[in-house]
């Protein structure tokens, strides 16, 4: 990570202040696989924490497999407090990897492209639970999650870009670097807020 840490401080004065008032962030890591997924499709326009909380009711109340959550009633989804829409996607998931459309471990011996072109098949999984999962399971170093609102609130604060077009060009500079310029934009962001958060 130092050397991430020395090239992106190099290009913005940005990095050097975040690490000077906060410390040094984590390198976040998920495992792979079918949860971190099913996680990732809970986290979709909700907090960490309240996708989390929901995460683990469904762990508390069954097994999170593919077998499990394919047949597992809407109702029982409901009640766990998934919605509709949710409950639907991890239902397309758990069937794309029960008929082999999905094989979820071969994704990491698999390009960041190819990966993405995997994964964007399967409704409910778009660009941003991509990104998430390259960057925190795959380890992918070079990714920046410009739908993520941590990221884009950051950016807007610290830089003054408003424009997303404009913030796909200035995020180009810290290449090869862009995950761990996103770790520091989190970092910024959850230390400011007071809030801790578990990867």
């Amino acid at each position: 990570m130092k050397e991430a840490i020395d090239y992106l401080s190099s290009k913005n004065t940005i990095f050097k202040e975040i690490i000077q008032k906060y410390g040094l962030p984590s390198n976040p890591k998920r495992p792979q696989g079918f949860e971190t997924l099913v996680l990732l499709i809970l986290e979709q326009q909700v907090s960490i924490d309240s996708a989390k909380a929901t995460f683990l009711k469904i762990k508390d109340h069954t097994t999170c497999n593919p077998e499990t959550m394919s047949v597992l009633p809407d109702e029982e989804f409901r009640m766990l407090g998934v919605s509709r829409q949710k409950t639907k996607y991890i239902k397309i998931l758990s069937e794309a990897v029960l008929n082999k459309a999905l094989d979820i471990e071969s994704l990491a011996t698999k390009s960041a492209k190819e990966v993405r072109e995997e994964l964007i098949q399967l409704k409910g999984i778009g660009n941003w639970t991509i990104d998430i999962y390259l960057m925190l399971c795959l380890q992918e170093p070079d990714l920046i999650p410009l739908g993520d609102i941590a990221d884009i609130n950051t950016i807007k604060e610290l830089l003054n870009i408003h424009d997303r077009q404009e913030m796909e060009i200035h995020v180009e500079q810290w290449s090869p670097y862009r995950s761990y310029a996103t770790y520091l934009l989190w970092h910024y962001y959850l230390n400011k807020r007071n809030r801790k958060i578990i990867y």
